[in-house]
């Protein structure tokens, strides 16, 4: 897709006003979430008796970047959806409007990458007008979304992680935003409808919600799923017992493990401290509230074996961790039905992880490519003969996602202008083996 000069300006003004916050910010303390009674249902109803993407609250305001309004409309929707767990919930996605106006018939859901253990730091209340240092991802995702905007589609934005920040949990992920779609084209104020066909776009974390989404349509939201046109990742997390493997030791991502062990533990309820060591509680007592801009870079070298008592060396002795990852492992989840576009980056040597471990190799410096590439020959196995690959081999995670945000944007537009799916299936490189380890 071809940018206009004014996207291309606004798109630099915007990324430049996101890295200078980020770099006066960078020290910054996590702040909770303020109060905001938008968030709390207080209907009589049970939310048990209520169906998942039941619209509960709506409020229309502006759609602000780094605290700043703009002239784009957002409607919020608080709605009822599921957590990682089965238990019913509350969730709200944020639906920003075209500047021309809501065309029914197109919508995009776009999953945000802000990838943090904080609540204060989601989409929502970015776009809403917080401000916190987690939360200058979203606005360094305005680039992103001015191109789907000024094409004319409606994006909607949910809070993947779930009101409890549960990062990491993709089955979460997935639910919220299926949940969130359907609120978004059941709510009057946004002007979407049951027919409103929908594209999925996720990059990193994005991806964790983007995969899990299309995997559970068809069995957790079959009108969503018979709505939506495909789905475009890119950086995508398979297997986490693999990836915790993978950046161990490594320079700037091996912190993102102790994120995502304390992720898995909120999300399914297990207290990991009898397994860790002095050094392991001190480290996972800071990421409670830790946002991936706490964490990058920032515990250079850290591994498994340094945070848990001896005897606990190899994750899989540590039985509840390995249950749950099973849980969020999207080798063992079921099979998508729409056409996929994956994309992933394959030097992560550039970001500090070297690619020389047996039974992982190279990646984009946190996901693994060969993980990538055996889930879409899986994909491919299983009956989705719509499944385009790409790896790029010279960049890393950070760099790549421009160069796969360009290609998906076209990608989309021909998912949206009817044009056939294209596909890699057949051509796509062997890669690593996605059984469970016993």
């Amino acid at each position: 897709m071809t940018r206009t000069p004014m996207l291309r300006r606004g798109a630099s003004a915007l990324a430049a006003i996101s890295m200078a916050a980020a770099v006066l910010t960078a020290f910054a303390p996590a702040a909770a979430a303020a109060p905001d009674s938008f968030y709390d249902y207080g209907g009589s109803a049970p939310l048990s008796s209520l169906a998942p993407g039941t619209v509960l609250q709506s409020r229309t305001l502006s759609y602000h970047v780094v605290g700043l309004p703009t002239p784009v409309a957002a409607v919020q929707l608080l709605y009822r959806t599921t957590d990682a767990e089965g238990r019913p919930v509350v969730n709200v996605t944020s639906v920003l409007k075209p500047p021309g106006g809501v065309d029914p018939s197109k919508a995009i859901a776009y999953q945000s990458f802000y990838d943090s253990l904080n609540p204060a730091d989601s989409p929502s209340r970015a776009i809403a007008g917080d401000v916190t240092f987690g939360g200058l991802i979203n606005g360094a995702e305005g680039p992103f979304l001015a191109p789907m905007l000024a094409q004319g589609y409606t994006v909607i934005v949910a809070d993947t992680e779930g009101q409890k920040a549960d990062f990491a949990a993709g089955p979460e992920y997935g639910m919220n935003t299926l949940d969130s779609i359907r609120a978004a084209t059941r709510a009057p104020a946004v002007g979407l409808n049951s027919h409103t066909r929908v594209g999925m776009f996720g990059y990193s974390g994005g991806a964790i919600a983007t995969n899990w989404a299309a995997a559970l349509a068809p069995s957790y939201a079959p009108d969503v799923d018979r709505n939506l046109v495909g789905a475009a990742e890119g950086g995508v997390l398979v297997n986490p017992a693999h990836n915790l493997t993978y950046v161990s030791g490594s320079l700037g991502w091996s912190g993102v493990a102790a994120m995502a062990i304390t992720g898995v533990a909120r999300s399914y309820g297990i207290d990991f401290a009898p397994y860790l060591n002095d050094y392991g509680k001190t480290v996972i007592g800071k990421m409670q509230n830790a946002s991936i801009g706490n964490v990058l870079y920032q515990y250079p070298g850290l591994t498994w074996q340094q945070m848990v008592k001896p005897q606990y060396g190899d994750p899989a002795s540590v039985k509840p961790f390995m249950d749950s990852v099973a849980k969020v492992d999207l080798g063992l989840a079921p099979t998508p039905t729409v056409p996929m576009f994956i994309g992933q980056g394959a030097n992560g040597v550039l970001e500090g992880t070297p690619g020389d471990k047996p039974g992982v190799g190279p990646g984009d410096g946190v996901m693994i490519a060969g993980d990538v590439r055996e889930l879409a020959r899986q994909y491919c196995a299983t009956g989705n003969a719509h499944v385009q690959y790409t790896q790029y081999n010279l960049l890393s995670h950070t760099l790549a996602m421009p160069v796969w945000a360009a290609a998906a944007y076209g990608w989309l537009n021909d998912r949206f202008a009817d044009r056939p799916a294209p596909t890699s299936c057949g051509q796509i490189a062997p890669g690593n083996s996605l059984a469970p380890r016993p």
